[in-house]
C-alpha cells in the first residue's frame, strides 16, 4: 500500500502543539517528517508524564516522525537545516516572529532559493499588527478572542476543556498545506503560508459575534442552547446527566407524547413554538426536568429514543474511555506502547499504520 504523501519531506521546526498536530497528520498519510528539536527538547515533552511516563501531548501528536536536535544559533545547526530544505517539500515553524528571518531563513530567500517548497508559519497574532509580537498559548488565545465569554455557566467565563486553539490551528495549517501541495502540482511553484491563532479563533467564532453585532450578544447558559429549547443537561431519578436536543415543533410534540406524556403540552401556546420555548426557557426546562427526574437513567432513555429525541449521556473521561464507539490506535514509544484514540478520518481500501514516538536526538538516518 502507497500512502498518499509517500515521497515527500516535511522540516518542523516546532514545539508545542499547533504545528505538531499539522505535521503528526502529514506524517499519517506517509510524509517523511523530520522534526527539529532544540538541544533541551521540545518542552511539550515535559508537559505531564501519564503516557508511560511521557507527556500525553508529546505521545499524541509526535508518531512517525524522526527527532533531530540541532541549535540553530550555531553555524553546524544553519548548515544542516540547509541541507535539510535543499531536500524539503514542506517547511513548519511555529517560533517567534521573524526568528526565521534572524538565522538567515526568511521567507524571501527561501522562495528565492527553494521555488518549489511551501512554508508555513504559525504564529499568535500574525506577521503585522500591534500584538504581532505578543507570547501567545491556547489558553491566552481563547481569552483574547472572546472565547471564554460565552463558555461556561452564567456566573463566570470558563475555558473549554481541551486545547482547542491550537488543535484548531493545527487543523487549518494542515488543510492549508494540503491546499498548497495541490496547487504546486498544478503549477509547480511552492507558497508561503501565514497562519495566526487568534485569526483561527476568529474565523470559528464568526456566529456568535455576528449574534452580538445584530444586538443579540451571546450569554453564558452552561449546557443549555442560547437559541433553541429544550436544549440542555437534566438529571434522571438515579443521578445520570442526559443531554436531550429538540430541533422542531414537531419534535417537540413527540417529545410531549412519549417522554412527558401529556399531548397537551404540544400545541400548548406556551411552548408550541422554538421560539416560545425559548421565551418561556425556565417554565419549558421545569416540564422537561421534572419528567427526567421521574424516570431512571434506562428508561428515560428508552422513552426518549421512542419519541426519535437526539440524546447524549453526559460522559466522563471514564466515560469515554469505556465507550463502545470509541476507535483506537496503539503507537509504539521509547517507553513502550501507548494506546490512545484513533484519527477520526477511516480510509476504507487503504487501512492506516501509524510510526513510532521518536526519542530525543536520534541519529539521523
Amino acid at each position: 500500500m502507497v500512502l498518499p504523501l509517500a515521497g515527500l519531506k516535511v522540516v518542523a521546526i516546532e514545539q508545542a502543539v499547533a504545528a505538531p498536530f499539522a505535521s503528526s497528520r502529514l506524517a499519517d498519510a506517509g510524509a517523511e517528517v523530520i522534526k527539529i528539536e532544540r538541544p533541551e527538547g521540545d518542552f511539550a515533552r515535559g508537559y505531564d508524564d501519564v503516557a508511560a511516563g511521557q507527556s500525553s501531548y508529546f505521545v499524541w501528536l509526535n508518531r512517525g516522525k524522526t527527532s533531530v536536535t540541532l541549535d540553530l544559533a550555531s553555524p553546524e545547526g544553519k548548515a544542516e537545516l540547509e541541507a535539510l530544505l535543499g531536500e524539503a517539500d514542506v517547511l513548519i515553524q511555529n517560533l517567534k516572529r521573524g526568528a526565521l528571518e534572524r538565522l538567515g531563513f526568511g521567507t524571501d530567500r527561501l522562495g528565492r532559493d527553494y521555488p518549489r517548497l511551501i512554508t508555513c508559519g504559525i504564529s499568535g497574532y500574525g506577521d503585522d499588527g500591534p500584538m504581532a509580537d505578543r507570547k501567545a498559548y491556547d489558553l491566552l488565545i481563547q481569552a483574547e478572542s472572546g472565547l471564554c465569554s460565552i463558555t461556561g455557566g452564567p456566573s463566570e467565563p470558563a475555558r473549554v476543556g481541551l486545547s482547542i486553539v491550537d488543535i484548531a490551528t493545527g487543523a487549518t495549517a494542515h488543510a492549508a498545506i494540503l491546499e498548497a501541495l495541490i496547487r504546486r502540482g498544478i503549477t509547480g511553484e511552492g507558497a508561503h503560508i501565514s497562519i495566526s491563532m487568534f485569526d483561527v479563533m476568529a474565523d470559528w467564532l464568526t456566529v456568535p459575534l455576528l449574534n452580538h453585532e445584530g444586538g443579540k450578544s451571546p450569554r453564558r447558559i452552561g449546557m443549555a442552547h442560547p437559541s433553541i429549547a429544550p436544549y440542555g443537561a437534566f438529571e434522571t431519578r438515579d443521578g445520570t446527566l442526559v443531554l436531550i436536543s429538540v430541533q422542531s415543533d414537531r419534535e417537540w410534540r413527540k417529545l410531549c407524547a412519549e417522554f412527558l406524556e401529556d399531548v397537551g403540552l404540544g400545541t400548548d401556546a406556551r411552548f408550541a413554538t422554538n421560539v416560545e420555548r425559548v421565551r418561556n426557557r425556565a417554565e419549558t426546562d421545569a416540564i422537561v426536568g421534572a419528567a427526567f427526574a421521574a424516570r431512571d437513567r434506562d428508561d428515560a432513555i428508552a422513552a426518549l429514543l421512542r419519541a426519535d429525541v437526539a440524546l447524549a449521556v453526559v460522559n466522563d473521561m471514564a466515560g469515554l474511555s469505556a465507550h463502545p464507539h470509541l476507535r483506537r490506535v496503539t503507537v509504539e514509544t521509547p517507553n513502550g506502547p501507548v494506546s490512545y484514540p484513533a484519527p477520526a478520518a477511516i480510509f476504507q481500501d487503504a487501512p492506516r499504520a501509524y510510526g513510532p514516538v521518536p526519542a530525543l536526538n536520534p541519529r539521523r538516518p
